[in-house]
């Protein structure tokens, strides 16, 4: 598969642990399905990512502003369904304000900032801070897969994603079959660990778009053999 990635090597922050490895942003990886329908392109991203031993876990609709979080324990693989919006990598929120402009204003030095539209995919390592706002269109934020976001909770997980409504902005959310669970880490929840836990995950032995090619993360993380 020929794909173009984009890296950006994010250090640690006051507050975030980021990680040694690369976010990696696939853009446009599932234009042409988002084009037919965000059903089209979930069922095409559970193939892709089950077929690289990553696990769909749940597609979520996004309110027009997300708390700045990472995940301490596991690393993570999110591909945009419907909508855009601006995901910020890498900082913490400094405050957690009901008003989203305080909020989306107060934050670290530092990061980086992506538009994301449908098609995109990002894989995200453990440690890195992640943030969704400026959500279009608009809508409250929702699960939309059965279950409790850790698992699609159907007989047949497929035909659950080709039956969802889709509105608003959306993403499919995957993770290493070898992983452990997510969890929603903040700024204030850092140790005092050196190297932070998340840095000690051992990398996923298959990239979840690329497979072991070099241009995913078999090539582009820290020296570990995929």
């Amino acid at each position: 598969m020929m794909v173009a990635a984009k890296a950006y090597h994010l250090p640690p922050t006051a507050l975030i642990p980021n990680s040694p490895n690369a976010l990696i942003h696939y853009p446009g990886l599932l234009s042409n399905e988002s084009k037919h329908s965000p059903n089209v392109a979930a069922t095409k991203a559970y193939d892709l990512f089950t077929s690289n031993a990553w696990e769909p876990q749940w597609i979520f609709r996004y309110g027009s502003n997300q708390r700045s979080h990472y995940h301490s324990g596991t690393h993570e693989c999110m591909a945009v369904l419907s909508g855009s919006a601006t995901i910020r990598f890498g900082v913490a929120d400094l405050l957690d304000s009901d008003d989203e402009d305080i909020e989306r204003a107060s934050k670290e030095p530092g990061g980086v900032e992506v538009h994301a539209e449908a098609g995109d995919v990002f894989v995200i390592p453990a440690g890195v801070a992640h943030k969704t706002y400026d959500t279009v269109p608009r809508a409250d934020f929702a699960l939309l897969t059965p279950g409790n976001g850790r698992g699609i909770d159907a007989e047949d997980k497929r035909k659950a994603l080709e039956e969802i409504q889709f509105d608003g902005f959306t993403m499919i959310g995957a993770y290493p079959n070898e992983g452990g669970q997510w969890d929603f880490a903040v700024g204030e929840q850092v140790a005092d660990e050196h190297p932070p836990k998340s840095w000690q995950l051992p990398n996923p032995s298959r990239d979840p778009v690329l497979g072991i090619a070099k241009e995913g993360i078999c090539g582009v993380w820290k020296p570990q053999e995929c």
